[in-house]
């Protein structure tokens, strides 16, 4: 495999190639660090180089700016089939985490990662980086299936899928169950989970830098997935913001996305989820609370800034700031309709503070998500698609906004190139599943605009599917089973209107081409596994 090349010195800009480059980092016998930074629950324009300019976001925006943005890059809609992928190279059900952290009974479904699935840190750690995990784990409960036995040398964070962001309790009773390298952690009081995920990552780098030689840094932040909690200072800032309501900042965030070149201009709004009061509708004493819920959502993701911030700031002092790869992404859109849970049962203190167990409603995630249809958990845009910024100086384009068309699967063949590690056959005396993904290199390096793949791309989780090839996307719900939706999405990225009427030739070729890829992953009908309400407690960890 190639070593990702580029030029330091000179003020010469050597830009990507997927071969060829005027100086090799193998010829300084230096390999590129990589830091792959995913938030939690992030809509498609909760951040500002997407079009979220309420939102205050100056670090993303640096990456955003001197780096290469994706307007579609996918995701598989939820959590731990995300992780599973993005830690993989796989779609979830090879991986073992087809459904979610539950095991439903069969090998697809099993709810950990398999051991023929690679995680990025066993495959470079093969190939000489040191590896480090801060954050949310999400892909395998019991302790032999935690980051350390899959490859990570220094990891800290949760295993779960959503943690309080305070500890309430005493190190004898913790709210909040932490690990540090595989042994309990207590978090003190009145620290901010934020804070102690970034501390410990740079504290790891600090370590690290004794080791001689790159490092992977997997930094999952929990924010903004719920509860609602943040730094009353970072609330503060936010004040009075949203007094407008969720109607009015959708339709400008959908205006932003345009004007910052994300979204097309000839791309309509998604159609307005009907289930959602009017802001214009709600009382004085209603729009303050909600507006507040809002403002502690802003802070939330402004404190993950802050953090990468910090992250920028230490690459510099370590003086690796010009040689680390740094990709930015969210696990799937923003919460909301059939997905939302309630946990007011749970909360012991207001909105924001350490007591609540408030979650992100429908009406603000429909914003989050603008212009984009639906929400966490479906297979409709908003769902399924995320800010994607890579950033390297000298190496990754800067400035640049491409279509890029790219998914999850394609991260693993991309950081394997960039580090010019090899993919093993045989890991462990296991077999190694085949990566299915393609390089984004040439993307990143301004080659091409749109990721060159054979195959299209395929979605199933709960009984909601999805098949995008090329400008063409077939989209089925579980509670309808026996529809099928068409979207043409260079035309309809909102996904307003159905052209399956129109077009059921495409219809029934994109249906054929779904099961052979379902065959081929182990993929069975939902309704056979749906998981009973001896589930459920799991399923609160979303």
């Amino acid at each position: 495999m190639k070593t990702f090349k580029y030029f330091l010195r000179g003020g010469i800009t050597c830009f990507l190639t997927v071969g060829l480059c005027i100086a090799s980092l193998a010829q300084q016998k230096q390999k590129p660090n990589i830091v792959l930074i995913l938030v939690d629950d992030l809509g498609f324009s909760d951040i500002e180089p997407y079009g979220g300019q309420d939102l205050r976001t100056p670090n993303i925006s640096r990456l955003a700016k001197e780096g290469t943005i994706f307007k579609e890059f996918y995701n598989n809609s939820i959590c731990a089939p995300t992780r599973a992928s993005l830690l993989t190279g796989q779609y979830p059900h090879k991986a073992g985490v087809g459904y979610f952290n539950v095991n439903l009974g069969l090998p697809a479904y099993q709810g950990f990662l398999n051991k023929e699935s690679l995680t990025l840190a066993e495959v470079l750690q093969q190939g000489g980086y040191s590896t480090i995990l801060s954050g949310k784990w999400h892909v395998g409960d019991d302790k032999d299936q935690w980051p350390a036995q899959r490859g990570f040398e220094r990891s800290f964070g949760f295993i779960g899928g959503a943690s309080n962001y305070y500890e309430i309790n005493d190190s004898a009773n913790a709210d909040v169950q932490l690990y540090r390298n595989n042994q309990p952690y207590y978090l003190p009081k009145d620290q901010y989970l934020t804070d102690a995920i970034t501390d410990n990552a740079l504290g790891f780098l600090d370590e690290q830098a004794k080791d001689k030689k790159p490092f992977f840094l997997y930094l999952a932040f929990n924010a903004p997935h719920w509860p609602l909690q943040a730094v009353p200072e970072d609330i503060a800032t936010y004040k009075g913001v949203y007094k407008d309501g969720w109607d009015s900042l959708r339709v400008r965030r959908y205006r932003q996305a345009i004007a910052k070149g994300v979204i097309d201009r000839d791309q309509a709004l998604a159609a307005h989820d009907e289930a959602l009061q009017p802001w214009s509708k709600l009382t004085y004493d209603e729009q303050q609370y909600w507006q507040y819920r809002q403002e502690v959502y802003a802070a939330m993701i402004d404190h993950v800034d802050q953090s990468i911030g910090r992250l920028l700031g230490k690459l510099k002092e370590l003086k690796k700031d010009q040689n680390t790869l740094i990709i930015f992404l969210s696990d799937n859109g923003a919460q909301g309709g059939n997905n939302l849970r309630l946990y007011t049962q749970r909360t012991s203190g207001p909105v924001g503070s350490a007591g609540s167990y408030e979650v992100q409603n429908s009406n603000w995630s429909q914003t989050g998500n603008s212009p984009l249809r639906n929400y966490k958990g479906t297979p409709y845009e908003g769902g399924i698609s995320a800010p994607f910024i890579a950033w390297l100086p000298g190496a990754v384009r800067a400035g640049r906004i491409v279509k890029g068309t790219g998914h999850l699967i394609d991260i693993a063949p991309t950081l394997y190139e960039v580090a010019g590690v090899k993919y093993p056959a045989v890991y462990n005396g296991f077999k190694a599943n085949v990566l299915p993904g393609q390089s984004l290199l040439p993307v990143l390096s301004g080659k091409t605009d749109t990721v060159s793949r054979k195959d299209a791309i395929y979605w199933e989780r709960g009984g909601n599917l999805a098949v995008r090839w090329g400008k063409w996307k077939l989209v089925q719900l579980a509670n309808a089973p026996k529809k099928y939706e068409l979207y043409d999405l260079s035309a309809d990225r909102a996904e307003n209107n159905d052209l399956s009427k129109q077009h059921p030739q495409l219809v029934e070729q994109l249906k054929h081409q779904y099961e052979e890829w379902a065959l081929k992953n182990d993929v069975v009908d939902y309704s056979r596994l749906r998981p009973q309400n001896n589930f459920s407690a799991n399923e609160r960890r979303l």
